[in-house]
């Protein structure tokens, strides 16, 4: 990576409030070239056993790959005569704020943006070729298909003139530099694909007004700078720049003028891959997204960090921006992004690396990946339905486990204030009924007020002031089949001020050096809100154990579940014991973080006996917020992190809808919101509270998601909480039992979802991938596995909503409430959702439907 500049604003009390989008690299454009002496006119070529990949110089060359299946369409191809592999050479700045992180593309210093291809080389006995160039060994030891056809495509990518667009200090010349391609199948459904470039040699083309020596000063310089540079480790071993073995007769170079070559040591640190897309493509995926389901036409960038406040809703975005640097975010800021997508035309691709990316969708033929570093990994899917690349997908990336059915039979109360508290709430709900599985204290700790509201002690052990007689509280619960859950994360608070501890977390982590460093050495404190933390080094070879005695302890009193929050927030300035890049280490720390509460989840298990190893109401569960790519492996179970008490769409009701979709989309099967969201702000102007209409209409949508658990938010005095009053109470205890009446079908989409990565709560597409109205929605409506049609209320004031019944469908729709059926396809009605009875509908003749019916009879809901 070129020099990296890291900016803090952690501390800036009045910020742009309006702040701009990060500079990237404009969308690269160039030609393709032929090498007519190495090059057949046309080649259609095994690729694995699977698939085929066809060369054809029509129209200035193109290529495209294909499943032996459908040989007919296209996975992936590139754009005739376009090239579709490009590199620059840029600085990079990251403006970082509390979790929140702006990475921009700096001066861009060189750019090649045109190719030739020079050779397509099919390799099929690795035996029969020269490896002492390209180390193949990982594919004869790793691969299923290791006797299977490789495909290899070499040649070189040159600039021919200098961009308008490039830094003003770059030399006035140009380069150019080798390129190598691998395809290899990795799966009887996925492809692999590499992309590596070499280094750059220059052309020094001297300027009419200067010397020979001043343009070679000026390119000087240029290496000088960039020799000051934080690498990249890519992790590549099959490239090193001897090119024995390989016969190239480069048009490129020709192309390139009579002028000095100049070898360096420097290195490409943007790598770009473009190739077709259809002008009326759909593309979705790209982890839990909040604003949009739909991402053509837009740049989406992939990198782990806090959701935002706001994050384009007004006037809550202008006021946590002014205060906070970028802390409103915008509609890319996510907690957990994944390269990853799918399209309406059934085509799929991900990225196997950490590196950061952007994929520019923002071309009606085209698409564009740009990564950090000198190097691409990913795989193009092959799959004929969505289900089945998401099947395909995790299958891969991995799947979670089946859910403890505890924890999936009732309502997770989450509520604070202590063990008095406690049990007077849960003397109300037992007068009203309520199916309760598990008391979710987050407050375990201890609290403390800050001039956000109320915030944790993060030391992970009871406070036991503020949970008088914990232990016996855990057992009363249990002898009641009620569990409890608490919360941790990988920081750790300094301690001077509590009056109550027992243990000093923070300087036990510090002396045992498992903390993450800074430059100087030092444990890194890393704001965080009101306060500065030190995070857990995951790197380490002590840390995993060291936090899983404590989760063990916590375990010991009886807990059975956790909230394990944050993992979004590692500094891209932090020193790791791994010595990883810091900024790809960032994308992964969440999935570290997962990893190592899994482990002991699975630990624990196998340790267990007697009673605990026998009885599964007796196994553990963690939920989380932060992810990438291979989190549904490590995690059990996601939450959406922080909505605002809000209807707004970008970070409100809406917005939890959108990301229960689009992280199912991306292999995410398990996932839900707070009830009623977190982020409230009192202020003389600017005032989030949650309404009691919020609260209940929250309550509705959550009875259909996979947890239905509650949030006091940040602030608990201003919002109105399930307990206010006998309404709040009622329609809790309502939709507690709506979502018990399914609990049977939950608990057959949570095996689907182990075996196969189905989310439980699903966007129409997957089922009905050809209605082109589906396609459009966003968090209209969406399905409870294939079974349940849900329509929420999520407008203030709506007493009624438009649904959609989907093209494709044979059977029609039962209205649960009132029995009304709908029977054509692609119509769109509306129906009356007063409180307490949304739009929720089952299909007709269903055991599934009809099962429900009944249960909700039985619960006298019906």
């Amino acid at each position: 990576m070129s020099t990296l500049k890291i900016t803090k604003k952690h501390h800036r009390h009045l910020n742009n409030p309006f702040p701009s989008t990060p500079t990237s690299l404009p969308f690269i454009q160039g030609n393709l070239f032929i090498n007519s002496q190495t090059l057949p006119p046309n080649q259609n070529s095994p690729l694995g056993k699977d698939f085929q990949l066809l060369w054809s110089t029509q129209n200035g060359g193109y290529l495209s790959i294909s499943h032996l299946s459908h040989p007919s369409k296209s996975l992936w191809s590139t754009i005739p005569g376009q090239a579709f592999i490009s590199a620059a050479m840029a600085e990079t700045e990251v403006e970082e704020s509390r979790g929140s992180f702006a990475i921009k593309d700096r001066d861009v210093h060189l750019v090649c943006d045109h190719q030739s291809i020079e050779n397509i080389i099919l390799i099929n006995q690795f035996d029969d070729f020269q490896l002492d160039y390209l180390d193949l060994d990982h594919l004869k030891t790793n691969s299923k298909f290791a006797d299977s056809p490789v495909l290899i495509i070499t040649g070189h990518i040159f600039s021919k003139r200098t961009k308008k667009w490039l830094q003003s200090s770059s030399i006035y010349g140009s380069a150019s530099a080798r390129y190598w391609v691998l395809f290899d199948q990795k799966e009887n459904n996925q492809i692999g694909f590499k992309v590596k470039i070499g280094q750059p040699k220059f052309q020094l083309h001297h300027h009419p007004k200067a010397s020979p020596s001043t343009s070679l000063g000026r390119y000087r310089r240029l290496r000088r700078k960039l020799r000051r540079q934080r690498k990249w480790k890519v992790g590549w071993c099959w490239f090193l720049t001897r090119t024995k073995g390989l016969s190239i007769n480069s048009s490129s170079e020709e192309e390139l003028g009579e002028s000095n070559v100049v070898e360096t040591a420097l290195e490409f640190n943007r790598v770009c891959l473009t190739y077709a897309s259809e002008r009326n493509e759909r593309f979705f995926g790209f982890g839990e997204q909040f604003s949009h389901m739909d991402f053509k036409g837009k740049r989406v960038p992939i990198f782990v960090q806090e959701q935002g406040i706001g994050r384009g809703d007004q006037p809550i975005t202008f006021a946590a921006n002014l205060v906070s640097y970028r802390a409103g975010g915008d509609w890319s800021t996510t907690y957990a992004p994944s390269p990853f997508y799918m399209t309406s035309k059934m085509r799929s691709l991900y990225l196997e690396e950490y590196n950061y990316s952007v994929f520019d969708l923002t071309q009606h033929d085209r698409v564009q990946l740009q990564i950090h570093g000198n190097g691409m990994q990913g795989r193009i899917l092959h799959g004929n339905s969505p289900l089945e690349i998401i099947e395909h997908f995790t299958e891969a990336i991995g799947r979670p486990p089946e859910l403890p059915e505890w924890v999936i039979s009732g309502a997770v109360v989450g509520m604070q204030g202590g063990t008095e508290t406690v049990r007077r709430v849960w003397d109300k709900l037992r007068t009203y009924k309520v199916p309760i599985s598990a008391f979710w204290l987050q407050d375990w700790v201890g609290q403390r007020e800050t001039f956000i509201g109320s915030q944790l002690w993060w030391n992970w052990e009871v406070d036991v002031t503020r949970y008088p007689g914990w232990q016996q509280l855990v057992k009363d619960l249990s002898k009641h089949y009620i569990k409890v859950m608490t919360y941790c994360n990988p920081c750790l608070a300094l301690m001077d001020e509590k009056p109550n501890k027992r243990r000093n977390l923070f300087e036990e982590a510090k002396e045992l050096d498992i903390l993450v460093k800074d430059d100087h050495g030092e444990p890194y404190m890393v704001p965080n809100t009101a306060f500065d933390v030190g995070m857990l080094d995951l790197t380490h070879p002590l840390t995993a154990n060291w936090f899983k005695q404590i989760l063990q302890e916590m375990v010991d009193d009886g807990v059975r579940g956790w909230m394990a929050d944050f993992g979004e927030g590692l500094p891209v300035d932090a020193v790791l014991y791994s010595g990883e890049d810091p900024i790809a280490a960032h994308n992964r720390y969440p999935e570290l973080w997962a990893q190592i509460n899994r482990e002991f989840v699975e630990e624990w298990k196998s340790h267990c006996t007697g009673k605990e190893r026998e009885d599964p109401q007796e196994d553990l569960v963690f939920f989380m917020r932060a992810g990438f790519r291979d989190s549904p492996k490590w995690g059990m179970l996601f939450w959406e992190g922080d909505q605002m008490v809000s209807w707004q769409a970008n970070d409100g009701i809406k917005s939890s809808v959108v990301a229960l979709l689009s992280s199912g989309l991306s292999g995410y099967a398990f996932n839900h919101s707070d009830i009623g969201g977190y982020c409230t702000m009192n202020l003389p102007f600017i005032r989030y509270c949650r309404t009691e209409e919020l609260l209940l209409r929250w309550m509705e949508l959550n009875a259909f998601t996979i947890i239905f658990r509650t949030h006091e938010g940040n602030k608990p005095w201003c919002n109105s909480q399930f307990y206010s009053n006998d309404k709040t109470l009622s329609h809790f205890a309502r939709f507690a039992k709506v979502y018990k009446a399914w609990k049977f079908y939950r608990v057959e989409l949570v095996k689907e979802a182990a075996r196969k990565g189905s989310p439980v709560c699903r966007h129409l597409f997957l089922h009905y991938p050809n209605d082109e109205r589906v396609q459009s929605l966003s968090y209209e409506q969406f399905l409870v596995g294939s079974e349940i049609l849900v329509v929420p209320v999520l407008h203030k004031g709506k007493k009624n909503v438009k649904v959609h019944f989907p093209v494709g469908e044979t059977c029609s729709w039962q209205h649960i409430w009132t029995g009304k059926s709908y029977q054509k396809q692609g119509c769109q009605a509306w129906v009356e959702a007063p409180l307490g009875y949304p739009a929720v509908f089952v299909k007709v003749d269903s055991i599934v439907g009809e099962t429900f019916l009944r249960n909700l009879k039985n619960f006298d809901i019906l």
